[in-house]
């Protein structure tokens, strides 16, 4: 989000933002006006480490607390000229709040489409492109799951809805058709191909800027002819410690020099310590890409992309959420190789063999990598949001649709 922040700054624009105040410092960091939610979760509360519940997790971070992102929106908008709001596209709330002060609204997902778009294996699946009629009918029953748990939050979206005298909705996905953009903050190349995009979607690249708490400083390398893999640790929290351990164990079985990058969600003291794996609280990921073969990770968009711009090839180890659809791209693309979260040791340390032996995984990288600059290069997000800001309100289109359909 602070990339979007960024870009429209340079392009001469005022942005302030409104986020979790673990986010303050890096925020004002950053030098942007920080806001603060009032009524809306913050902490552990707003993102819950434990998403083995995927209805549970969807409920207390997307639905519940809809109503009071809602009136935070709302209550920010009317305290200080606001043209546009950029939010991401899980706070559904947010989306409201726009809605009733007559603003122009942008979703940001930062991952693949969450709501189903024909042609692509729908969000969380982990699919691939169907190519037979029993895989079509998988991605459609995928489809239809998510779509029936999504609607099964629907009272408490419509609730906040009705709070700000906001017609109700039929479905929840209908949301994404009364907001002015869906910004995918993905390359084209590396995602998988849609049969058709809904009016107002944009593929607008990822948004890679480095957080300021991981602007450490890296140790020498031994000197040693070993290849070079880093492990990137999720940042979001998952319960990812024991697959953490277990993959630095592997990663010490290998013939390699690693530094293995804890994040705020692993304690470093509770990973392992081959001789030849260093483990980092965190480090520039862009310095240490530079200087390596291979990245290790559980999938994120952020660190999957990052390490195809620098033509690295990839093992993904997903737990959950966009990691596993990450993962079968990645796959697809034959940019590298996944594992499930249970592998075992030797399972691991077999894939990191076989990615750093066969150079067919970091060619086709290298190739990904130069179009997925080409995408960043091109920096699409700032014009859209200046489109969006002058072009007709997104609500009254789809109502005056809904209308013609009667």
């Amino acid at each position: 989000m602070l990339t979007a922040g960024r870009q429209l700054r340079v392009a001469g624009h005022h942005v302030r933002v409104m986020a979790d105040p673990a986010m303050q410092s890096e925020i004002e960091a950053a030098g942007f006006p920080f806001v603060t939610w009032r009524r809306a979760p913050t902490g552990s509360e707003a993102d819950p480490a434990d998403c083995s519940d995927v209805a549970e997790w969807n409920r207390r971070t997307i639905f519940a607390p809809a109503a009071a992102y809602a009136a935070d929106t709302f209550e920010e908008i009317r305290r200080s000229p606001t043209d546009a709001v950029l939010g991401l596209d899980i706070l559904f709330g947010c989306a409201f709040g726009a809605e009733a002060a007559r603003v122009p609204y942008a979703m940001l997902s930062p991952h693949v489409s969450i709501r189903p778009v024909p042609g692509l294996p729908p969000a969380a699946s982990g699919l691939k492109p169907p190519t037979s009629p029993e895989e079509q009918m998988e991605a459609a029953a995928a489809a239809e799951r998510i779509a029936s748990l999504m609607d099964g939050f629907l009272p408490l979206l419509n609730r906040a809805r009705a709070d700000l005298k906001l017609c109700p909705l039929g479905r929840t996905f209908d949301i994404y058709d009364r907001v002015d953009r869906v910004f995918l903050a993905i390359s084209p190349a590396f995602d998988f191909e849609a049969t058709t995009l809904p009016w107002n979607y944009r593929y607008v690249g990822p948004l890679l800027d480095e957080p300021v708490w991981s602007q450490s400083g890296i140790p020498p390398w031994p000197e040693t002819e070993r290849p070079r893999v880093l492990v990137a640790c999720s940042t979001g929290a998952q319960n990812q410690t024991e697959l953490i351990q277990r993959i630095v164990r592997a990663i010490g079985s290998v013939d390699v020099e690693a530094v293995v990058t804890a994040g705020p969600n692993v304690g470093v003291d509770a990973l392992p310590g081959p001789s030849n794996v260093r483990v980092l609280p965190a480090a520039p990921h862009d310095a240490l890409m530079n200087q390596v073969s291979l990245v290790v990770s559980q999938g994120g968009h952020g660190t999957v992309s990052r390490a195809l711009l620098h033509g690295l090839p990839l093992l993904v180890i997903p737990m959950g959420r966009d990691q596993g659809d990450n993962a079968a791209r990645v796959e697809a693309r034959g940019v590298g190789l996944s594992l499930p979260p249970t592998s075992s040791e030797a399972e691991i340390a077999d894939a990191v063999r076989r990615l750093l032996a066969e150079p067919s995984f970091r060619k086709a990288a290298g190739r990904l990598g130069k179009v997925m600059q080409a995408d960043v290069d091109a920096a699409g997000l700032v014009r859209e949001i200046e489109a969006m800001a002058v072009a007709p309100y997104a609500p009254a289109r789809a109502d005056a649709r809904a209308r013609s359909r009667t």
